[in-house]
């Protein structure tokens, strides 16, 4: 059964799914469409041509869907997309895409955006996201699936974060980061592999042991990366991680990789890979 307080305020033409709950002094706009079991806990705002979808808990002061900040947008009729089961804190604000970046951002499913995290316009965000505190993309990011940011981090515009990656609090993501990757620092750079997030997502220790040796060789080794990159290649067929890590690297076209650091003994995934 659908509750809607007396004091929200739902303009005609937004589309309301069954179940949903709508608490006191929401405002939901006439593009809108709310997906069955969703529920708003109270003085959210959802504007522009948004759909959130099922069974997502909104809390209080959220704002979806509102203007893109950017100077050239001319209040186009670009959308928001969010998917099913997100859990969206209190002060979250997720904008609607551009003309000229697509004119959608996508969020997926089973996210989990803690309070004041921002996804900026025309951003693609994978399933099972996770934006700790105050996290931050600017326009046009691509974050992957299983992606954790910590508390006050933040991607620049045209970033690409690869699948399962952990970037650590109070970062500055500049360069795209590599599926499986660990990053931090105030100009962020390569620390090792998320093996944490790899061993919840079922690799064994001898998979983790061929994309270490596979990541060691490739940021580790001697000569030019350019040349140990293409040396690399052949160890696609080793494991599905190094192959969609090899994909990654090739697609870049923004901005430059996020590379580690000269030492190795530096790489602070060397301690998660001893056996729980």
């Amino acid at each position: 059964m659908t509750k809607i307080d007396p004091t929200a305020r739902i303009e005609d033409g937004a589309v309301i799914g069954d179940g949903v709950s709508i608490g006191p002094y929401c405002v939901i706009g006439p593009n809108v469409t709310i997906g069955s079991g969703t529920k708003l806990v109270s003085h959210v705002n959802v504007a522009g041509h948004t759909t959130l979808g099922a069974e997502c808990v909104v809390h209080p002061f959220a704002s979806l869907g509102a203007p893109p900040q950017d100077l050239g947008y001319r209040d186009e009729p670009t959308k928001l997309e969010i998917g099913n089961a997100c859990v969206i804190r209190e002060s979250v604000t997720m904008n609607v895409g551009t003309v000229k970046g697509g004119g959608i951002t996508r969020v997926g499913s089973r996210g989990f955006f803690m309070a004041y995290s921002h996804v900026g316009h025309d951003c693609v965000v994978g399933d099972n996201a996770i934006f700790a505190n105050s996290a931050t993309l600017g326009g046009h990011c691509e974050i992957g699936d299983f992606v954790y940011f910590g508390g006050l981090s933040a991607a620049h515009q045209f970033v690409r974060i690869g699948s399962q990656v952990m970037i650590g609090g109070v970062s500055g993501v500049r360069h795209d980061v590599i599926p499986y990757g660990l990053a931090n620092g105030q100009v962020a750079h390569l620390t090792g592999l998320n093996v944490v997030g790899m061993r919840r997502r079922g690799f064994t220790h001898k998979r983790l042991q061929v994309v270490r040796e596979f990541y060691q060789k490739l940021f580790h080794g001697g000569g030019i990366f350019a040349e140990r990159l293409e040396a690399l290649r052949p160890m696609a067929d080793a494991d599905p991680a190094i192959a969609e890590i090899l994909t990654f690297i090739g697609g870049g076209v923004k901005r430059p990789l996020c590379m580690a650091h000269n030492n190795p003994n530096k790489s602070t995934e060397r301690s998660n890979l001893n056996p729980p």
